[in-house]
């Protein structure tokens, strides 16, 4: 990219805010307002949330609301409702977002591209042919077109009601 630059100004936050965060972000998403946490769908086990820093618009997050690490220590119930939301996740980003697929899965461990270790989760994220996904290989950044909070109006106004 000799000559020309990619502006990513979110990307100070997270750096200047990395250490100063304390205690897990999940759980602070679940102790704060829906807003501040970016949360879109609240369960009776889990929670939906947005990725603060996300591979691509409306990349979702599923969490068990119980602080837990091991995947295989969450309660049949945790699981049951975190593949639950997350097929209801599927539908209204679905209609809302019109994506051609998507990736869904657990990152169990650093080695599998866990970023948080110590609340397990599940991500949901949309994908497009010829999305941007290119973009942190070539250029160390990601190329996000809606702000977090206009995507979160959209899915939480579209999630279906319990």
């Amino acid at each position: 990219m000799t000559g020309r630059q990619l502006w990513a100004p979110w990307r100070l936050e997270y750096i200047q805010s990395a250490d100063e965060q304390e205690g897990c972000v999940f759980c602070r998403a679940v102790a704060g307002s829906d807003e501040e946490g970016l949360v879109v769908h609240r369960g009776e086990a889990a929670v939906v949330l947005l990725n603060k820093y996300p591979y691509a618009s409306g990349h979702l997050l599923v969490a068990p609301l119980r602080h837990e690490g091991e995947f295989g220590s969450l309660s049949g119930e945790e699981a049951l409702e975190a593949h639950r939301l997350a097929a209801l996740a599927l539908g209204v980003l679905t209609d809302t977002m019109r994506p051609q697929g998507f990736n869904v899965g657990w990152n169990l461990g650093r080695i599998a591209g866990a970023g948080v270790l110590d609340h397990v989760h599940l991500h949901v994220v949309p994908r497009w042919a010829g999305d941007t996904n290119f973009m942190p290989v070539l250029a160390g950044l990601k190329v996000i077109p809606e702000s977090l909070e206009a995507t979160r109006a959209t899915l939480v106004s579209a999630w279906p009601v319990a």
